[in-house]
């Protein structure tokens, strides 16, 4: 959830290229991305590589019927950002239908990505905790004053097991990958298909890896 009109990642690139060599970032020609921009280089991110329909699928699922993902919306940007070095794509053959194109980020984009989370992650989670209190006030205030505790007890039930959902689903995303037996690239969610060289994927347990951050 990120407001205001644009996520300006000027400064995110220049201290990167700082660290990094400058010429991973040398096809970035857009220093501004839109909120939804941005959460779609989120969703790639966090899924390795999508096909645009994918996409579409995993951002109304992120948008939770507050939002339709529309062809004629997603396509540009994916172009959009593809130009500007944020994305690259490659066409992958599948089993079941005709060539596909994935998209999966650049260096320079998964960079600037993790640069800006990690700048911004306590702010974000405020604003959401935020978010949530203010939208749950108003719920509970839109019902009458007699009823008022017993909704106030069914809202604290809801959040809790939101809370729990959130917690068992983020290890699962980080401490459990699965490998393609065909190419060998890592799928950080269940497929039937490897998004990277479209095979069939055998059934497989999934193999345990360190937490992120420990091999870096």
């Amino acid at each position: 959830m990120w407001l205001g009109k644009f996520l300006d990642l000027e400064e995110d690139i220049e201290e990167l290229r700082s660290k990094i060599k400058q010429e991973i970032f040398a096809n970035i020609t857009k220093s501004k991305l839109t909120p939804l921009e941005f959460t779609i280089v989120e969703v790639i991110f966090n899924s390795q590589a999508l096909s645009g329909y994918d996409l579409m699928q995993a951002l109304n699922k992120h948008f939770a019927g507050t939002w339709e993902a529309k062809s004629g919306t997603i396509y540009p940007i994916l172009s959009k950002l593809e130009g500007s070095g944020f994305l690259k794509s490659k066409m992958v053959k599948s089993p079941i239908g005709p060539l596909r194109k994935l998209y999966t980020l650049t260096e320079a984009g998964e960079e600037l990505l993790k640069l800006k989370v990690n700048k911004n992650y306590s702010e974000q989670l405020l604003l959401i905790e935020n978010f949530i209190v203010e939208l749950s006030s108003i719920f509970i205030k839109s019902h009458p004053e007699k009823d008022r505790k017993e909704v106030v007890e069914e809202v604290h039930e809801s959040l809790n097991r939101s809370f729990e959902r959130i917690k068992d689903n983020i290890p699962s995303t980080l401490k459990f990958k699965s490998k393609c037996s065909n190419c060998g690239s890592e799928i950080g969610r269940k497929v039937v298909y490897c998004p990277f060289c479209g095979i069939q994927l055998v059934q497989t347990e999934p193999t345990e890896t360190d937490i992120p951050g420990n091999d870096e």
